[in-house]
C-alpha cells in the first residue's frame, strides 16, 4: 500500500534505479469528476503545461466496464508519457502552477495518479 509522503502525494513501494530519473514513465490518471467548472479551468491550460515539462497525453478514455479485478471504477482515464519521472516531477512541483493543481483536486474525487516504468518487452518483470 502506498504511504503519503511528506509533501503530500502517496510515494508508493519503489526501488531506486539509476535509469529511474531519465527513462521515460507514464502517468495513469483514473478519476470522476466531481466539478465540471473547477475542472474545465484545469484541463483549459493543463494541456500546453504538460507539454511544457515533457509530458505527451497519450490516451483519454471514458469508463465501459470492469473486465476482471476490484478496483473501484471512474469514470475518465487518462495516460500521459512523461520524458522522465524528473519530468513529471517538475510539472507536479513547479511553483508557477500553484494556482493550476487546486482546479484538479477540487474538480475531481477518487483520484489514482500512478507511475509506471516505460518497457519495451516485460523481460525487466520476468527475469
Amino acid at each position: 500500500m502506498a504511504e503519503e509522503s511528506r509533501d503530500g502525494y502517496a510515494d508508493g513501494p519503489h526501488e531506486p534505479d539509476s535509469q529511474a530519473v531519465t527513462q521515460p514513465v507514464y502517468a495513469l490518471n483514473l478519476f470522476n469528476v466531481a466539478d465540471r467548472d473547477e475542472y474545465l479551468a484545469y484541463s483549459r491550460r493543463s494541456h500546453q503545461e504538460v507539454m511544457a515539462h515533457g509530458g505527451k497525453v497519450v490516451a483519454l478514455g471514458k469508463f465501459r466496464e470492469a473486465a476482471a479485478g476490484s478496483i473501484e471504477p471512474r469514470a475518465v482515464m487518462i495516460l500521459v508519457e512523461w520524458a522522465s519521472k524528473a519530468a513529471f516531477e517538475s510539472y507536479r512541483d513547479d511553483p508557477k502552477l500553484a494556482d493550476l493543481h487546486p482546479h484538479r483536486v477540487n474538480g475531481t474525487r477518487d483520484y489514482v495518479w500512478h507511475l509506471f516504468d516505460k518497457l519495451e518487452d516485460l523481460r525487466p518483470i520476468l527475469k
